[in-house]
């Protein structure tokens, strides 16, 4: 594979401030801060801060602050369809996030139950638009992307992926780890058009649930008793929030995607402001789409 291009480094070093933005934004949301206050808060001017967003985003900070807000999350889950309209476009949308497409493949029993003997997997360290990433792979395909802020984080992750894995073989490449980061957040830029594969190991009841996400639509969300409801079984919203929460995939099996009924964007693995920047991000990206078409 080849090495991937300049943009996801730049972008991730962008998302750093995006995330300080909307923290910045969060804990002085009643007060309406505009463009020149969220500039100072950053240490930037105001003309490198609508850069910054057009960058990131695709659109203006007014803009972008609006797809943060609660009311925007509650008027997609109302847009949501669960059993006509949203599980059946899947990924088949206009999103330059998302054209691509994604096939899962279970472990099965024997290789659970061996945690990987006899398995060589890569693992390493890349750049994508929602910070650095650690991304583990096998030769059937991608088991592992988390995201992480600190050292801290990344070194325990790594011992995650060895307590999951013990006795598989993991080779560090970082190269590979950065070219499966292109595939996935800047398709486009690569050059590898396979279909992109995902190695899953859970739970027959997780592996369900996990594929009615891939089935969201970028920019879409839904709530999780609608999620419970899709696959079947309405009764088991806890469980299926479980579920959502164990995705070790982040991003591309996209558990960013399922919310609480009132909009709110709590409980994400990685981070609520994570959370709430892919869904902006999606939403900002979606409606430029939208203005192409």
């Amino acid at each position: 594979m080849a090495p991937a291009p300049s943009l996801l480094p730049e972008l991730a070093s962008d998302y750093q401030r995006i995330a300080s933005a909307i923290a910045f934004l969060q804990a002085r949301y009643q007060q309406q801060p505009d463009l020149a206050d969220l500039a100072a808060h950053l240490h930037l001017s105001e003309h490198h801060l609508q850069r910054l967003f057009a960058r990131w985003a695709g659109v203006s900070p007014k803009r972008f602050v609006q797809f943060l807000t609660k009311e925007h999350a509650k008027a997609l889950l109302r847009q949501c369809n669960v059993l006509d309209t949203s599980l059946a476009l899947g990924l088949s949308g206009s999103s330059r996030l998302h054209d691509l497409m994604v096939t899962t493949e279970a472990v099965t029993p024997g290789e659970y139950a061996s945690a990987g003997q006899g398995l060589r997997m890569a693992f390493g360290f890349c750049a994508t638009p929602f910070g650095h990433a650690l991304v583990a792979s096998t030769p059937r395909g991608l088991c592992q992307l988390d995201f992480f802020d600190t050292e801290a984080e990344r070194d325990a992750q790594v011992q995650a992926l060895q307590s999951e894995w013990p006795h598989a073989l993991l080779v560090r490449d970082d190269t590979q780890a950065q070219a499966w980061a292109t595939r996935i957040f800047a398709p486009r830029l690569s050059t590898d058009t396979r279909p992109l594969h995902v190695l899953l190991k859970g739970s027959n009841f997780q592996l369900q649930v996990w594929q009615a996400l891939l089935r969201i639509p970028a920019g879409q969300v839904m709530a999780y008793g609608d999620l419970a409801q899709a696959i079947g079984r309405p009764a088991a919203a806890r469980a299926v929030g479980t579920a959502v929460a164990s995705n070790r995939i982040g991003y591309l099996i996209p558990c960013h995607r399922v919310i609480r009924q009132g909009g709110h964007f709590h409980h994400y693995r990685w981070g609520t402001a994570r959370k709430q920047a892919m869904l902006a991000r999606e939403s900002a990206l979606g409606e430029a789409d939208m203005q192409v078409l």
